[in-house]
């Protein structure tokens, strides 16, 4: 990646969006019958499918049954074209594993476990295409999803990488920004209350530029925040429309 420029003397990006603009999105929920919930999302070429079913009983060992509340199983998984690399991904990888398990603390923040008690909801979440921001775009796709299944939240919970090029933080980074050497963050916010729900952080970051950092990326996250909404709304809207039959 030496030799980017990440940035233009104009202030544009390698795809020309803005420092603080945001990729393009599109996004369909109930795309699975199957499921209790599921939804597609495309933010620009990076591409998530998650569904989610629950609540239900608890599956496997009884210790893991909580009496107060749901139990949260996440699992991750990259398709084997969703790179340029054609690699074979075996499942459990570090990656996945590593990627399940920061899923599951992103939405045992959100989700209202405690109105389901002794009880187990999946989340499961595909990345068909990878582009930069994987966890950002499978915490934004399985938000919609488990609004689709009907699970009640606290909030949306809206996640985005941001990253730092000469002094100016980015929005919603793609593949070639993330493998420019650009410090990045992930961050996943229940907007409203200003809650965060996961902080991740890579690479070394300069402490006078954490500030800067994360108001950007507060601000991104507000705004795909603006967006699931249109999207909720657009599908209740579609949902609730009579078929011609």
């Amino acid at each position: 990646m030496a030799g980017l420029e990440l940035l233009s003397d104009q202030g544009y990006r390698l795809d020309g969006r803005k420092a603080t603009e945001l990729r393009k999105f599109q996004a369909r929920m109930g795309v699975f019958a199957q499921a209790d919930g599921s939804a597609y999302l495309e933010q620009g070429n990076t591409k998530a499918l998650a569904v989610v079913y629950g609540p239900h009983e608890v599956r496997g060992a009884r210790s893991r049954i909580r009496h107060d509340r749901a139990v949260i199983n996440c699992q991750y998984s990259m398709a084997t074209f969703s790179t340029a690399e054609r690699k074979r991904r075996p499942h459990g990888d570090r990656k996945s594993t590593e990627m399940s398990l920061h899923l599951k603390q992103t939405f045992e923040a959100a989700v209202m476990t405690q109105l389901y008690p002794r009880s187990q909801i999946d989340i499961y979440v595909k990345i068909l295409q990878s582009d930069g921001g994987n966890y950002s775009v499978c915490v934004n796709a399985a938000t919609l999803a488990v609004i689709d299944a009907g699970i009640p939240m606290r909030d949306y919970v809206c996640a985005c990488t941001v990253g730092f090029v000469d002094e100016t933080p980015l929005a919603d980074l793609c593949y070639a920004e993330e493998g420019g050497g650009v410090s990045s963050l992930a961050l996943a916010l229940l907007p409203r209350g200003g809650q965060i729900a996961l902080l991740q952080m890579d690479a070394r970051l300069h402490q006078d530029h954490l500030e800067a950092l994360m108001e950007a990326a507060m601000t991104a996250c507000k705004g795909v925040s603006k967006v699931l909404d249109q999207v909720v709304r657009q599908h209740l809207q579609e949902a609730s429309v009579p078929s011609a039959e």
